[in-house]
């Protein structure tokens, strides 16, 4: 996946001329050791830059404008080390257009009681300048990030590495691209939405592609890299009998491995950061892309079935989010359930199209009959997923806004053996509970694709929720159906 390192955030800390050179030189100097502490931790997955502290009205409104146009600079880390008088970021804020992680913490951990006199106070008052900062932002509905604590604690260090993790994948949506073969599976409702309204929001755009330009450049994958890939496949994973060379169904493996290649050159000629496809339009297609578009998310694209371009662009962005951690992220789908009272499941599964990143050992790469789409027999990787917490997040359109849900479960491993499911599958308990989780998914509008990520928290999508401005509905261990069901009455009245 990407490498969070070709990012940075700018430490940027506030004062003013009040307080003398003296007191100046010592704010700049803790917020160099701060910013570098920072920088230099192995939690923190982005670079963390020192700016010069900031003292004036356009002082402030320059970095931030500056902020606002570099690259990769993915949002701004903003402490108060004296009394920073609000007024004068009024207009710095206007412009900002990058995530703000308001700092609220001390250079000096303890208070030195024998020896603490104005002197160190006029240096060290955060408490009450972050506070001038806090009020200026709430006045002015900004949202942000607020972190409290010394900078050497190991919750503040965690709560900045997540925070960063989130604004790099919203960093990685704006300007993104994602292609749709072919349109929306037909009549189906919460896979459509507004792409316009997404790219004003989120900063992506999606753009239907003819399946048969995609044919067009499977059709050029030369022989010798088909063969490449098929000895890869063989290397990988637990070939089925029959698949491997010489067997009776080898061209049936070459041929999704020419698609797979196909579909890479295409997301990569077009500057593609995911692509959504439908079953009912595969023309001139041999197969539905099973294991190419379970590869593909295993490489960091975004990918979601039937035309649904907001769990694809969902799948992007938590890949990006997860960079570097152990487990993975998935597109999925609820698609049925164990009611038994002892043992309440879901199982989690699509007709081919799981992530191989979420994989418990070794796939087995099968071939086996598919019911729809009217194709040859397709390709796809088979496999459980492990135990272990994870949540479902699913990105809906509300028609007025958009709607983030997040379903806090806990993935169980198989006990039962499934010797005639020919595809990959995650079991799990959804919070509070089967019935409760469920109806609450219900209620909220939860469509039956989501992200599965065993990596990424309910705190990481709130961030985000906040970073993009959209409504967040969390089905946790503490929900109630009749909280819930007020919680969204009420957000029909605040948006409308």
């Amino acid at each position: 996946m990407l490498d969070l390192k070709q990012f940075e955030v700018w430490f940027v800390t506030g004062s003013q001329h009040l307080y003398g050179e003296e007191t100046l030189r010592q704010v700049d100097e803790h917020s160099q050791i701060i910013s570098r502490y920072f920088d230099q931790s192995p939690v923190v997955p982005v670079r963390v830059v020192f700016k010069p502290v900031v003292k004036t009205p356009d002082e402030i409104f320059n970095i931030i404008q500056e902020a606002n146009c570099a690259p990769h600079c993915i949002g701004i880390v903003a402490w108060m080390h004296t009394f920073s008088p609000a007024k004068m970021w009024i207009r710095g804020l206007q412009i900002l257009q990058k995530p703000l992680l308001h700092l609220h913490t001390q250079y000096n951990r303890d208070i030195p009681w024998a020896d603490i006199d104005m002197d160190f106070m006029n240096l060290n008052q955060s408490a009450h300048g972050d506070r001038e900062f806090g009020f200026i932002m709430t006045r002015m509905r900004l949202n942000r990030k607020v972190i409290v604590g010394h900078w050497q604690q190991e919750h503040v260090v965690d709560g900045l590495s997540q925070w960063m993790r989130v604004a790099a994948g919203r960093h990685d949506l704006k300007g993104a691209k994602f292609v749709r073969f072919g349109d929306n599976m037909r009549q189906v409702a919460v896979t459509d939405g507004d792409k316009v309204a997404a790219e004003m929001t989120f900063g992506f755009s999606v753009n239907t592609h003819a399946v048969g330009d995609l044919v067009e450049v499977i059709n050029q994958v030369s022989d010798e890299e088909v063969t490449q890939l098929t000895d890869e496949y063989q290397s990988l994973y637990k070939l089925a009998a029959g698949l491997g060379k010489g067997g009776e169904r080898y061209n049936a493996l070459r041929d999704a491995a020419r698609i797979e290649l196909g579909m890479k050159y295409f997301l990569e000629d077009g500057n593609f950061k995911g692509y959504t496809n439908t079953f009912e339009d595969l023309h001139g297609m041999k197969q539905l892309p099973g294991i190419g578009s379970q590869r593909m998310m295993a490489a960091g694209y975004g990918y979601a079935g039937e035309g649904d371009w907001k769990t694809s662009a969902m799948v992007r962005a938590l890949k990006v989010m997860a960079s570097g951690l152990d487990g993975g992220n998935s597109f999925m789908e609820d698609y049925t359930y164990h009611f038994n009272p002892a043992n309440n499941l879901v199982l989690g599964s699509h007709m081919l199209e799981i992530c191989p990143s979420i994989a418990a050992g070794q796939p087995s790469c099968e071939i086996h009959p598919l019911g729809i789409g009217g194709k040859e027999d397709p390709v796809r990787l088979v496999f459980n997923a492990p135990a272990g917490p994870a949540i479902n997040v699913s990105l809906v359109d509300m028609g007025n806004r958009f709607r983030l849900l997040v379903n806090e479960v806990e993935a169980v491993a198989a006990r039962e053996e499934l010797p005639k499911l020919p595809v990959a599958r995650v079991l799990w308990k959804p919070a509070p509970d089967m019935h409760a989780g469920c109806a609450a998914w219900l209620y909220a509008g939860g469509a039956h694709h989501t992200v599965f990520s065993q990596n990424l928290t309910t705190d990481h999508i709130e961030a985000f929720a906040e970073m993009t401005g959209v409504e967040l509905v969390v089905i946790d261990k503490n929900t109630s159906l009749r909280q819930l069901k007020n919680e969204l009455r009420w957000s029909e009245a605040y948006y409308r």
